[in-house]
């Protein structure tokens, strides 16, 4: 019989030799088998929480001493970074004042812009002009130069996402300050994402598209058929490949129709959801959130959601790493009865 006392000291012992050398045994790491796995809580930022920090912002920072003025939706529960709205994605409102311009800059992060607030605006891509109106949706995909530049006579405010948590994990954050000059304009688009076919793989897996109309999505949306879930929904797309806007983000809008609530949902991807129009409550897990415009939700990996609108028909641009998940063959999607 093994003395467990003597056993003990000897293992103790045995542990800090190996760590002292860059060894770990692995029966005593706390998370090699899955027992210590962190199990993510449904977020939400109100709007109404939000606004006066944005009033707040603007009054103490100038865009002539920053890069960008953004304040960021962060998860607490990840403390390992900053920035984190979920395991994979960033979040966070930018606001620019009339007359003011955000530098040039590129990065090998991925980065779409949802206009919540204004009009006027516009950001260069690449050479492209691409307006910022209401829920306008704009790409800077990853390398591409981008600077945002706004002449209309009210603040903008837009929800940036980018999957930045993915790249740092990786060690592939990269980013490269401009100014840059002589961009080459690339091809005019056409509306959500329906331009003339490209060879795939032309503009590195990202859509050669940068700028769709709110206008246009919103119609094409009223006209989805309703889906097994109980909501419309359509994805944007890329259209030179027919698949997701950016090689790592999915982008799509949600309708619910108004009295109606969805069935109940999970999936293995991470969604930052923004209300567009309507109110609803959503019911993620355990917690009970309810919204209305331009307030900002997450919905956590694996936990089944359900979503109701309140009063009149709601629409909801969520954003997630289902093409992520997709790509590694890890995405699951599930309808709970």
């Amino acid at each position: 019989m093994i003395d467990q006392g003597i056993a003990g000291t000897e293992e103790a012992a045995l542990v800090d030799r190996c760590l002292a050398v860059g060894i770990r045994p692995l029966w005593k790491n706390p998370v090699a088998h899955g027992g210590n796995r962190r199990r993510a809580e449904p977020m939400v930022w109100p709007w109404r929480a939000v606004a006066p920090l944005i009033d707040g912002a603007t009054a103490v920072t100038s865009m002539d001493a920053l890069e960008r003025r953004v304040l960021s939706l962060v998860d607490p529960a990840y403390a390992d970074n900053g920035s984190a709205t979920t395991r994979n994605l960033n979040a966070g409102f930018q606001i620019l004042l009339p007359g003011e311009r955000a530098r040039p800059h590129r990065h090998s992060m991925n980065a779409i812009r949802f206009v919540v607030e204004g009009n006027g605006a516009t950001t260069m891509v690449d050479g492209k002009a691409c307006p910022m109106n209401f829920g306008d949706l704009i790409l800077t995909p990853a390398w591409t130069w981008h600077d945002h530049v706004h002449s209309g006579s009210q603040r903008i405010v837009w929800l940036d996402v980018l999957d930045g948590q993915l790249h740092r994990y990786l060690e592939t954050d990269v980013f490269e300050p401009g100014p840059i000059h002589d961009l080459t304009p690339l091809p005019s688009d056409a509306a959500f994402g329906f331009a003339s076919m490209l060879p795939e793989g032309a503009y590195g897996g990202n859509s050669p598209v940068f700028h769709y109309p709110w206008t246009v999505a919103r119609e094409a949306l009223a006209a989805a058929p309703r889906g097994t879930d109980g909501m419309r929904r359509v994805r944007y797309i890329n259209p030179a490949t027919g698949g997701a806007v950016t090689s790592l983000l999915d982008c799509v809008l949600w309708q619910i129709e108004a009295g109606t609530a969805t069935r109940n949902v999970s999936t293995s991807a991470h969604a930052v959801c923004t209300v567009v129009e309507g109110t609803g409550t959503s019911q993620i897990g355990e917690r009970s959130i309810a919204w209305g415009p331009r307030d900002v939700f997450t919905v956590p990996a694996g936990e089944i959601a359900r979503h109701v609108a309140h009063g009149e028909t709601a629409r909801l641009f969520v954003v997630s790493d289902r093409e992520v998940l997709r790509r590694l063959d890890l995405l699951t999607e599930r309808t709970h009865d």
